[in-house]
């Protein structure tokens, strides 16, 4: 059905997913932020051929390879969603300040919007708006591999921070409450840093969203 790797990218470790349709061999990269060569060499380890870019979010980390990636394989990107644009335009000066790598500002050839779906070869994923870390956050979940690509709105025993521009807290924990619980305690998710889990497991450990928490 669909092949998974995990690389992580930049002095962030920035978890990028490439994505493999079995069926197809098209490929997929999610939140290239970086390290261009390795994440080339996990889709040529797959066997794929790269066919689109996908994007939960704005922040440099996550995108800043994107538009290097797009102008070389002539594949579009696809996400976030457009509240993000204003990330993406300035993404020259967060990385200055950041000393990030030097990236172009650029626009995605898709927006995407809560209940889209995206697809890739043979494979569908459904699209999930989930503001709080960004505005313009959005999460891919395949339904078939109960998997689910979460950027930064989950992590295993955390949440994504809400101080930066147009965050907010209450928004992330309704995000997370009402976009994320409903697809069930099954579903694994690729967090944008740090191991995998389940939202079954953060249901019940998680300190910032543990359903105790909440009684």
């Amino acid at each position: 059905m669909l092949k998974c790797a995990i690389v992580p990218v930049t002095a962030y470790q920035q978890n990028c997913s490439v994505l493999v349709c079995e069926a197809t061999g098209r490929a997929a990269v999610v939140d290239p932020g970086g390290d261009v060569d390795r994440i080339k060499a996990a889709i040529e380890q797959l066997g794929g051929t790269l066919d689109r870019i996908f994007l939960t979010h704005g922040h440099m980390d996550h995108c800043a390879a994107a538009d290097d990636m797009r102008q070389e394989f002539g594949v579009p990107i696809i996400g976030p969603q457009k509240e993000d644009s204003f990330w993406i335009d300035k993404l020259p000066d967060w990385c200055q300040m950041s000393g990030f790598p030097h990236a172009e500002a650029f626009v995605p050839d898709q927006w995407l919007e809560d209940g889209d779906t995206v697809t890739l070869g043979e494979q569908t994923f459904q699209v999930r708006h989930c503001p709080g870390h960004t505005p313009g956050h959005v999460i891919f979940f395949h339904e078939g591999m109960r998997l689910a690509m979460v950027g930064d709105v989950l992590f295993q025993g955390s949440i994504g921070r809400t101080d930066f521009p147009m965050g907010d807290y209450d928004t992330l924990i309704a995000s997370i409450q009402q976009k994320l619980w409903p697809l069930g305690d099954d579903i694994t998710f690729i967090p944008g840093h740090g191991p995998t889990s389940t939202f079954g497991q953060e249901r019940k450990t998680n300190p910032f969203v543990a359903d105790t928490r909440f009684g």
